[in-house]
């Protein structure tokens, strides 16, 4: 593919920059960093839910070959290593903050989840620190385990933490109870669901990894970490946890492969080696193997919810009422009580006036892994909410699900939701009408009756979603609890010969951000992109920045590198007028070029940068040497990206065998800066959300959890022999009106609007066999219960 013009670079596929590296193996991961005296670190993790430690016996071990120290939590506890620190406070409804229960780096005096860290173990290599950990000999009281979502706040359950009897971490409301109340008092009909948002594991190709080396000519740490947000990661770390100023910790994440959430976080494992590698002195590093990432990343999801939707005769939508039960783990995570609640509630109004809404959120420690944001982070736990809600509604109702929403669409903007958020633009009647063309909806009957003719059932699934991306504004954000900013931060440095390096504080992890940056950069200054360098992930070299998540990259840091590029040309264009000999008022900059207007007078953009940097003809009275500005960009509000996805199922009433026959999806992401690359990033998120529909689940034993599905032998990621040939299409949209570059957010999408399409066509094929419910995930054996279940109770009123 042949690169555009160099002025017209926004809107173009640009093959990307960065995978001639990755495709040539030149990527460089964290575990190929190797440091003079590397060590390698293990961790003893427990093999109980919930125990007490009695004793911890190293003495064996500390003999093995190769070991370099043993540390337990005792050590850590000793150097007065803080606990891990939550970032966002969340207050109950009766105005008391949450429960945070310490969340210790290795656990000291009791256990709380299977793959707890209980022992470091350090030696001169991998295999050498495995031989001593088998030597560690522990002595457990097993307790009883509490892993139930729905009933671990139960009376007489076990206490995951002493202090909190009742296992509750808060009880969130948010929204009008009382017109919400009112509203379902006199509601026509009232649709009710009950919901389990199943809990996933979220495998990205590369696992966590932290190789972490002490100074101590000047008692620094250097940690190197897969980790999507760098500068959040050395905050916590030294500020909350290690009491070190944070000039004394450089932080860097070279190529990171995939992320999805799971390394937005503070984990106790960088902690851990990082604090080692003083009292080593010498480089630790740490590499999660995959059945180990299993037990200690970040889970997602894993809500309990009862959803209820009041409408009128005619359908139109009164009010909504939530109740949803949300399992935090063992600890509190990073993010982990803003996802069920300001990230989850907020958007429950989807796509549609709804006049009242009313979400409860209790928020329940569980003797398990950890949740926290994975792939959507709440709005796809909403998205579910809503869209299940008004497909059966529509089935109930007995209308089109299409006209039901279209009844019920938001047409106006500005809209201001009754859950707090105002969406800027959107078109959503124009994006279901062009998905339904796509999905040739009109040609739906005849492919249903030619699959009943092969003895199968064929339905078809709408879903209709909007997203908050951005995570902002601060001072809104902290309002709702947020412990840090949420801005960005740019810097442009023009160098003498023209060229251009931008440090952004946004984290790339597999989205293009070499490629979509250098894209904006180059069509602003009129260069080429192979002129355009990025630079990220290094807290040595970038001024500072909140990383990558939540569909923040283009419209919070591409936002915050527009506004150093205006600081560039302003300059710049002072610059150019002295050369020129006009005023910079006169001076015009288009496609690389500084011109007098109305003249043939010029200077091209290397003359202006190269005077900057030589300025034997410069206005030194006026400007300093140099073409180098940074700017920080905090965001006015979210930007709302929609789509509407249409899933088509074929289901083998014999086996209970489901096939996505095809998949539409059109979406609003506002302008678009690299089609081939949003069309990728839609490709992907769909995969993940399918693979929740149809496949993925993390299963807990009740009475030991024990974790059972704790290795791809028995948790179902998605194959591509799973997925459909997509159809996709980015909508010529509604621009964002409060981002210098209209962009909206794309990354998450596919994986929010595709669950509740695909489990709304299955129930629309099974549906003339009296199903009426179905949960994901959707797997053959579920289905097929599903429909022996249907037809025992239709058979039931025959046989009394």
């Amino acid at each position: 593919m042949n690169a555009p013009e160099t002025h017209r670079m926004i809107g173009a596929s640009v093959l990307r920059k960065e995978d001639a590296r990755f495709l040539t193996g030149n990527g460089q991961y964290t575990d190929d960093v190797i440091l003079p005296q590397q060590s390698y670190a293990v961790f003893l993790r427990s093999p109980h839910a919930h125990a007490r430690i009695r004793s911890i016996d190293t003495t064996a071990a500390r003999q093995s070959p190769g070991v370099v120290a043993i540390f337990t939590g005792a050590d850590l506890a000793g150097d007065k290593v803080g606990g891990l620190p939550c970032g966002w406070l969340i207050h109950s409804i009766d105005g008391k903050p949450m429960n945070e229960p310490p969340h210790p780096v290795i656990a000291h005096t009791k256990v709380r989840h299977v793959g707890d860290q209980v022992a470091l173990v350090i030696a001169d290599s991998v295999n050498a620190a495995k031989d001593a950990l088998e030597l560690i000999d522990v002595d457990y009281e097993a307790l009883p385990a509490n892993v139930d979502t729905a009933h671990a706040a139960d009376a007489g359950r076990p206490a995951v933490h002493d202090e909190l009897p009742d296992n509750t971490c808060f009880t969130w409301g948010h929204g009008d109870k009382a017109a919400t109340d009112a509203a379902f008092a006199k509601a026509a009909h009232v649709t009710t669901l009950d919901i389990v948002n199943n809990r996933l594991v979220p495998n990205a190709i590369e696992p966590r990894a932290v190789n972490a080396a002490w100074a101590p000519h000047d008692d620094s740490y250097t940690v190197y970490v897969a980790n999507q947000n760098p500068h959040v990661e050395r905050l916590l770390m030294a500020a909350f946890v290690l009491a070190l100023p944070e000039s004394k910790v450089r932080v860097i994440a070279p190529d990171v492969g995939g992320g999805f959430g799971s390394k937005i976080f503070l984990y106790a494992e960088d902690v851990a080696v990082t604090w080692a590698s003083k009292k080593v002195r010498r480089p630790v590093k740490w590499t999660a193997e995959r059945s180990e990432a299993f037990l200690s990343d970040a889970h997602g999801r894993d809500h309990v919810t009862r959803a209820e939707l009041a409408m009128d005769k005619d359908g139109t939508f009164l009010a909504m009422r939530v109740h949803t039960i949300a399992n935090m783990g063992a600890y509190l995570s990073t993010f982990a009580s803003s996802v069920p609640t300001v990230l989850y509630a907020t958007l429950l109004a989807g796509q549609y006036a709804t006049p009242a809404i009313y979400a409860e959120v209790k928020a329940v420690f569980t003797n398990t892994v950890p949740v926290d944001a994975y792939r959507g982070a709440g709005r796809p736990e909403a998205t579910y909410v809503v869209e299940r809600l008004v497909e059966t509604a529509a089935r109930e109702l007995h209308m089109d699900p299409a006209e039901l929403r279209r009844r019920n669409f938001i047409r106006s903007f500005p809209y201001a939701t009754p859950v707090g958020l105002t969406y800027d633009t959107g078109d959503y009647d124009t994006i279901l009408s062009r998905a339904m063309q796509l999905a040739d909806v009109e040609g739906f009957a005849a492919r249903r009756q030619a699959s009943e003719q092969k003895g199968k059932r064929r339905g078809l699934g709408y879903s209709c979603y909007i997203e908050a991306c951005g995570l902002a504004p601060s001072n809104v954000a902290g309002a709702l609890g947020a412990r840090a900013g949420l801005f960005e931060a740019g810097e442009i440095r023009v160098h003498p010969t023209g060229s251009v390096t931008v440090f952004t504080g946004s984290h790339s992890h597999g989205q293009g951000h070499e490629t979509t940056f250098a894209q904006v950069v180059a069509d602003r200054l009129g260069m080429p992109i192979e002129n355009v360098e990025i630079v990220h992930g290094d807290t040595g070299r970038i001024p500072f920045g909140m990383g990558t998540y939540g569909s923040r990259s283009i419209a919070v840091g591409g936002s915050a590198i527009v506004k150093a590029l205006d600081k560039i040309e302003a300059k710049a264009k002072k610059i150019a007028a002295h050369l020129l000999e006009a005023s910079p008022d006169d001076i015009e900059f288009k496609d690389g070029a500084f011109r007098v207007a109305g003249t043939d007078r010029t200077r091209t953009f290397t003359d202006v940068s190269l005077a900057a940097y030589v300025p034997h003809n410069y206005p030194l009275d006026k400007l300093e040497p140099g073409l180098d500005e940074s700017a920080f960009y905090d965001p006015t509000n979210f930007t709302y990206p929609a789509g509407a996805y249409i899933c088509e199922v074929e289901v083998d009433v014999d086996t209970g065998e489901a096939r996505i026959e095809r998949f539409t999806a059109v979406d609003d992401f506002g302008n678009v800066i690299n089609p081939m690359i949003v069309e990728g990033q839609v490709h992907g998120g769909l995969g993940q959300g399918i693979g929740q529909a149809m496949l993925e689940r993390c299963v807990y034993d009740n009475e030991t959890g024990q974790l059972l599905s704790g290795s791809y032998m028995d948790y179902a990621m998605p194959h591509a022999s799973d997925l459909p040939n997509f159809t996709v299409e980015t909508a010529k949209g509604t621009p964002c009106t409060h981002n210098p570059l209209g962009v909206k957010g794309c990354g998450e999408a596919g994986a929010i609007g595709s669950p509740p399409a695909v489990i709304n066509a299955l129930i629309d094929a099974l549906a003339p066999l009296g199903v009426t419910d179905l949960q994901m995930p959707a797997t053959p054996h579920r289905i097929w219960s599903a429909m022996q279940a249907a037809s025992a109770s239709q058979a039931a009123p025959h046989q009394a």
